[in-house]
C-alpha cells in the first residue's frame, strides 16, 4: 500500500508544484518542478513513516502511552533547545513565526471575543479571563495575548525557551505578571493544577509525540465551555512542496529537519482527535503568504497552515 501510495505522489507531483516554480526561479534559476519532484521524491522513497492509509500514522497509536504518560518527543525537544536563544532575532529561525504572528493573534482575538462575548475594539478585551499557551517558545504569542488583558500561564518543554521567555517579559511591565513554566500538558494535567478559560497552542501539534493524548491533556486543561485554538500544517502535496521543501531547503527559512511531513495533521484528522476529546471545532482558518508583500493573511485555504477554534462540551 504504502509502495502505490509513493509512486501515485511521485506522478503528481511536478504538477502540484508548478503554482511554486515562480517562486524557487527568484532564488535559483535552475530550480525547475521537475528537479523539486525529484528532491519531493527522493525524500519520500526513503521515509519509513509516511501514512498508509486516510487516518494517517498518527493515529495509528491513539491508545497507547508513554511510560510518563507524555507525548513529549525527546527528539523534538532537543531540536528547538538549540536554536532557544534566537526566538527574538527577528531575522533569525523563527522569522516565519515572527511574521505569522500577527495574523494569528488577529484569529485568535477575533474567535474568542465572540465566544466570551467581548468588545473586539477593546484595549484589554481578555481582562479577566485565564489562559494558557502550551508549548509557547520564547513568548512571541503570550506577550501579545497578555497585553491584551489576559492572565496568561506559559508551558514549554524546553527549559531554555523558558529562560529567554521570562527575560523579555521583563522588560514590559504589561507583560512581566506571564506565568511561565518548564513542563508539559499532561505535568499540568496530573498534578491537577488549575484551568483555564482558553487553552492555545500554536504549531506544536506537529511536533509531539502523541497527537491524541496531547489534545486530551489540551481539553482536561479547559473549563467546560472553554475554548481551544490550535494551529499546524496540513498533510498535503502542497505542504510538503512549501512548508518543507521551499522553506527549509531551497528558502532557508527554517533549519532542514524543522518538519516531518508524516507528522502532520490533515484538518480531518485533528477535527476528529478533538472530537474524541470532547471539544468540537466551530471555525477553522487557513494562513496564505504573499511573497510580494512578505506578509501572511487569513484565507479559507486550509491545504498548508491553517487554525482552528474550538470549545469544550459543558459535561
Amino acid at each position: 500500500m504504502a509502495i502505490r501510495t509513493i509512486h501515485h505522489l511521485r506522478h503528481h507531483l511536478i504538477h502540484h508544484l508548478k503554482p511554486y516554480h515562480h517562486s524557487c526561479l527568484l532564488l535559483n534559476s535552475s530550480v525547475t518542478p521537475q528537479t523539486t519532484a525529484s528532491v519531493l521524491w527522493r525524500s519520500v522513497s526513503h521515509s519509513s513513516s509516511i501514512p498508509e492509509t486516510g487516518v494517517g500514522s498518527n493515529l495509528k497509536d491513539s491508545s497507547s502511552k508513554s511510560l510518563s504518560n507524555s507525548s513529549l518527543n525527546q527528539t523534538e525537544v532537543a531540536k528547538f533547545a538549540a536554536i532557544a536563544e534566537t526566538w527574538w532575532d527577528y531575522e533569525g529561525p523563527f522569522k516565519p513565526l515572527h511574521l505569522m504572528n500577527p495574523t494569528r493573534v488577529s484569529f485568535i482575538r477575533s474567535t474568542l471575543c465572540r465566544h466570551f462575548r467581548r468588545d473586539p475594539l477593546c484595549h484589554q478585551p481578555f481582562e479577566g479571563l485565564k489562559f494558557i499557551d502550551v508549548g509557547c517558545g520564547g513568548g512571541i504569542l503570550s506577550e501579545p495575548l497578555a497585553r491584551m488583558g489576559a492572565t496568561m500561564t506559559a508551558i514549554d518543554a524546553v527549559d531554555k525557551n523558558i529562560q529567554i521567555a521570562r527575560l523579555h517579559a521583563e522588560t514590559d511591565p504589561l507583560t512581566s505578571s506571564i506565568e511561565y513554566s518548564c513542563t508539559t500538558a499532561e505535568q499540568m494535567v496530573e498534578e491537577q493544577q488549575k484551568k483555564f478559560d482558553a487553552v492555545i497552542s500554536l504549531e506544536v501539534i506537529e511536533h509531539v509525540a502523541n497527537p491524541s493524548e496531547f489534545c486530551k491533556s489540551l481539553a482536561a486543561l479547559t473549563v467546560p465551555n472553554g475554548a481551544t485554538i490550535i494551529s499546524t500544517i496540513n498533510r498535503s502535496v502542497r505542504s510538503f512542496a512549501t512548508a518543507i521543501i521551499a522553506a527549509e531547503y531551497l528558502l532557508n527559512w527554517l533549519p532542514k529537519g524543522t518538519h516531518q511531513w508524516s507528522s502532520f495533521l490533515t484538518p480531518e484528522e485533528l477535527v476528529l482527535i478533538l472530537n474524541r476529546a470532547s471539544i468540537s471545532v466551530e471555525e477553522m482558518a487557513g494562513f496564505v503568504y504573499n511573497p510580494l508583500s512578505g506578509e501572511w493573511t487569513l484565507s479559507d485555504d486550509i491545504s498548508v497552515n491553517f487554525i482552528a477554534f474550538a470549545t469544550k462540551s459543558n459535561k
